[in-house]
């Protein structure tokens, strides 16, 4: 199937959520005009078949009810359906299952974790003759900026890339075998992965006892392979780099405030024999709200909405707190984690952990007006109930 298709419907049958996600990505990076169907049972994909054939299925090999072979080897007994593009990804790579599915003439037979970069440029073979094809975002249902962001605040993609964590991306894809360490290297620093993949690492599909609330915890558990796939997913996705120059600009000072935050978190934890990566991480984590906000903001100008300098400030004051909340809770981010970003703001009333006051004194240090030195937070309540010695903070590196 090489020649150009008009809007190509793409079912998805995928249980596990993230992987279904990534693939959905890769289609739309191909095809940004595919309609795309996603199931999660062998059934449904069947249904779904029968009512009005795709373009292209993609299918687990493990699918519940009916799995991917069984769905695969049905639709190719149908007079109708023996040339449809069928890609099937199964973790049954011995040489007794290819067999048995070969006959079966999938398009693609892919092992888990497959490689995402490869099954792109297949997807680009089968979708398309002429490379990736881009489609501007569907036209607006709202008359307002503020019915919109209510709208999407619930289903938003999360922040945009870092451009040298993009670069880092091709880097790592290209590279023969990437590690862990030089993974974590490469995206420590931006916010928007370091959510996602703690948030994957603590799905359904992966959770194994304590959940993860570090990039370090999520990359161990991920493994590679399912780390490079889930970051080229959102490496792909549209907006992920803003190109209104205002956004853009935002953007990069929100960035530097969650880095500064984050090193000044890991600093006094470290000086204290705290967990330090945790701390880390929540600071980094604090204002990614801010960040998904401006992703919302670019989305809504693409698709022909009017944007003014005072609205964006606006809209940045009143909404960037919600929209981090409900990100962070429809990532089910864990609840320790999210407490912990919450006190990098306030302190309420009741006990904290030392993380905790760590995360609301790095919050009062950022954000000391320019004719302050943090020695005058000495007396803050964070400072104190941590039996803060003063000379901490007469050392804390203007780095960090």
């Amino acid at each position: 199937m090489t020649a150009r298709l008009a809007t190509p419907e793409i079912l998805i049958a995928e249980a596990d959520p993230w992987t279904a996600d990534l693939l959905t990505q890769l289609v739309l990076d191909v095809r940004g005009d595919a309609r795309i169907i996603r199931v999660a049972d062998g059934p449904a994909a069947l249904a779904r078949c029968k009512r009005r054939l795709p373009e292209l299925v993609i299918a687990d090999g493990e699918l519940p009810g009916l799995d991917g072979v069984e769905l695969l080897r049905q639709l190719r007994r149908h007079p109708r359906t023996p040339a449809l593009p069928y890609i099937l990804i199964s973790k049954h790579l011995d040489v007794a299952s290819v067999r048995a599915v070969r006959p079966l003439s999938p398009t693609a037979y892919l092992g888990k974790p497959f490689n995402a970069e490869r099954l792109r440029l297949r997807l680009r073979d089968l979708l398309s003759a002429e490379g990736s094809v881009y489609s501007a975002p569907p036209p607006l249902l709202v008359d307002s900026l503020p019915a919109y962001l209510d709208a999407v605040r619930e289903e938003g993609q999360g922040a945009p890339l870092l451009a040298a964590v993009r670069d880092a991306v091709s880097q790592c894809l290209s590279s023969d075998a990437p590690d862990l360490r030089e993974l974590e290297r490469a995206f420590a620093r931006d916010p928007q992965i370091t959510a996602r993949l703690i948030a994957a690492a603590n799905s359904a599909a992966l959770h194994q006892g304590m959940p993860c609330q570090t990039l370090t915890q999520a990359l161990t558990r991920l493994g590679v392979s399912r780390t490079l796939n889930l970051v080229l997913g959102m490496a792909v996705q549209r907006n992920a780099m803003l190109s209104d120059p205002r956004l853009a600009q935002l953007a990069a000072l929100t960035w530097s405030a969650a880095q500064r935050s984050a090193e000044v978190a890991h600093w006094l934890a470290s000086e204290l024999a705290l967990d330090a990566e945790l701390c880390f991480t929540a600071g980094l984590l604090h204002n990614i709200g801010e960040l998904a906000l401006l992703r919302c903001l670019q989305d809504w100008q693409d698709a022909g909405g009017a944007l003014g300098d005072d609205e964006i400030d606006e809209t940045m004051r009143r909404r960037a707190a919600s929209f981090g909340s409900a990100l962070r809770i429809r990532w089910r981010l864990p609840f320790g984690l999210r407490e912990l970003i919450a006190t990098f703001y306030q302190l309420s009333t009741g006990v904290f952990s030392r993380e905790a006051l760590v995360l609301n004194l790095a919050g009062l240090i950022v954000n000391l007006p320019l004719e302050q030195t943090p020695i005058t937070l000495r007396n803050a309540r964070s400072a104190r109930l941590l039996g803060l010695d003063p000379e901490l903070l007469v050392r804390l590196p203007s780095s960090a």
